[in-house]
């Protein structure tokens, strides 16, 4: 079977999760969290990529105060259903950072690994502030020590989703509902 083949297999056996109706109430309050946080302070508000992309965009249209946009890529990923070892493909510029208020948007937090990375890595730059918004928290016992997110729209047990954001093998970002692979 081929990935396509693959792809379109899984999305027709999925359980959804999270229907597209509970993800945009997510979303509002996500949003109204943020507002309430942020509407004073001119954050930087970067989206991790790829996951981040769909969030990123979903949260922001909402948000009505300025800030600023950016993006960074760090993966484990690169189309697996595994986590493998951290690979940076983007950072903003350290200018850009230093003494910011700054705002993370992401898909998920699963284990962590790579948002530890990612606050570890804007941390040197001294923001003002660092804070993340996930999209969902997958529910289990193996979190990374440090992995936390201070906005979370929804949790979903533990199995493979997509969705939202998040990928089976870098197909079905672009849904709006959370999906899981069936068991």
């Amino acid at each position: 079977m081929n990935r396509l083949q693959d792809a379109l297999q899984v999305r027709a056996q999925a359980d959804c999760l999270h229907p597209a109706a509970a993800v945009q109430s997510a979303f509002d309050r996500l949003a109204a969290a943020i507002t309430a946080d942020y509407a004073e302070r001119n954050p930087l508000v970067l989206c991790v990529m790829n996951g981040g992309l769909y969030p990123t965009s979903e949260i922001t249209r909402r948000l009505d105060f300025p800030f600023e946009q950016d993006y960074l890529h760090a993966t484990r990923y690169r189309g697996a259903t595994e986590g493998g070892g951290l690979v940076w493909k983007r950072q903003p510029p350290g200018e850009a950072l230093s003494r910011r208020e700054l705002l993370v948007i992401d898909d998920i937090l699963d284990e962590g690994h790579t948002l530890v990375a990612v606050r570890r890595a804007l941390g040197e730059f001294q923001p003002e502030s660092l804070r993340v918004a996930v999209l969902a928290e997958k529910i289990h016992g193996r979190r990374a020590p440090g992995a936390q997110a201070e906005y979370i729209g929804l949790k979903v047990e533990d199995r493979y989703v997509f969705g939202c954001g998040m990928d089976y093998k870098e197909y079905w970002r672009q849904l709006p509902a959370i999906y899981a692979v069936r068991r």
